[in-house]
């Protein structure tokens, strides 16, 4: 979120594409975050009742992060394009750790408490030095894919938060590179990223690569190619002014994420990744909100971050109940439904009482 989460850096700023001048606020793009963010954590529920994404009602609901770093190029546009020249490359990287790097804390410690007092999973064969190191790397975003046991994740301990990561490598190249190039080398760039990005997805059969050991690099084309594409986007003042609303965007972006698998999904991830998602932000940039939805939206993308990064802690629980228990089929509904609900609101909660709270003390103190 996240990673691509960052649609409060719209407020204060001054824009300098012309028909982004008439927008405070991408409140649409806000409630979008939150619908992927939703998405994923159904997902990854799922995914542990059918490990083929063929078979899974949402098994590209994985997309959503493609989406999320598309949304993070442009909204890094809007917030700094015009003023990372006076504010500083510092003072940037300081506000992105500030919002992005609590819930980075926050999730390592959930991760680790899972991991210790599971009581579905069998008892763990880690020492305390193995287990201070693990802990050590996720709080500072260090890949470190040592647990078998989680399938080599880059951070077993909260495994959403290789994307932080990444999240993290655009930034820095933003702030170095990116925000000094134009618009027709921003645009070369972004192609060369999207051939990379195909070349992945055909090699490996789709793009659910960059989360473990063996798919690192696949990560990387993730991002390079979203991120770019939503730089350029904001770069190009392509903003597509419709009706669509929030809930018509909600759905055309759900319809992703539902989209059935096949042996094509190599070729169908690569053009909704390239053209589809980048449509979605250009449509959501230029919607108009009713008043009855702008509170919902705001409300889905202050959540979606905290959603994003608190909750795989309890899909491990889950996890390990799964395939301890084995329960039947019918009554999954009834589990993940309520649980899907607690963790909003468990979300909501952090949200509140801590991040928000963190990062206004940070913003004070390095200020």
């Amino acid at each position: 979120m996240a990673v691509h989460f960052d649609a409060k850096l719209m407020n204060d700023v001054k824009p300098s594409a012309s028909l982004v001048k008439t927008k405070q606020h991408f409140d649409i793009l806000d409630g979008l975050r939150g619908v992927a963010a939703l998405a994923v954590v159904i997902f990854h529920f799922m995914e542990w009742v059918f490990t083929d994404i063929n078979q899974n009602i949402i098994g590209h609901g994985f997309l959503a992060v493609d989406f999320f770093f598309c949304l993070s190029g442009f909204v890094i546009g809007y917030a700094y394009d015009d003023r990372l020249g006076k504010l500083g490359m510092w003072a940037f990287f300081k506000a992105r750790l500030i919002r992005l790097h609590p819930l980075v804390v926050l999730g390592s410690v959930l991760g680790l408490v899972a991991l210790l007092f599971d009581p579905f999973a069998a008892p763990i064969t880690y020492d305390f030095g193995r287990l201070a190191l693990l802990f050590a790397c996720s709080v500072f975003l260090i890949p470190f894919p040592v647990m078998p046991d989680r399938a080599f994740n880059l951070f077993g301990l909260n495994a959403p938060s290789w994307s932080l990561f990444y999240e993290y490598v655009a930034n820095i190249f933003y702030a170095i590179i990116l925000h000094r190039f134009s618009r027709r080398a921003l645009g070369g760039l972004t192609m060369l990223a999207a051939v990379a990005l195909c070349v992945v997805s055909y090699q490996a059969g789709n793009l659910l690569g960059g989360w473990s050991k063996d798919t690192f690099l696949d990560g990387g084309a993730r991002v390079a190619y979203s991120f770019l594409a939503g730089l350029f986007l904001f770069r190009s003042n392509w903003i597509i002014k419709n009706r669509l609303g929030f809930g018509g965007l909600a759905i055309l972006l759900l319809l992703a994420f539902l989209m059935p698998g096949s042996k094509y999904n190599w070729l169908t991830e690569a053009l909704v990744v390239i053209f589809y998602f980048p449509l979605l932000v250009a449509l959501g940039a230029g919607s108009t909100l009713s008043g009855q939805w702008k509170k919902v939206c705001q409300f889905s993308g202050n959540i979606s971050y905290p959603l994003y990064m608190t909750h795989y802690a309890f899909l491990w629980v889950y996890g390990n109940y799964f395939t301890t228990k084995k329960p039947p089929l019918s009554d999954l509904p009834y589990i993940i439904v309520p649980a899907v609900i607690v963790l909003v609101i468990f979300a909501y909660v952090v949200m509140k009482f801590y991040d928000i709270p963190v990062r206004r003390y940070l913003s004070k103190k390095w200020r």
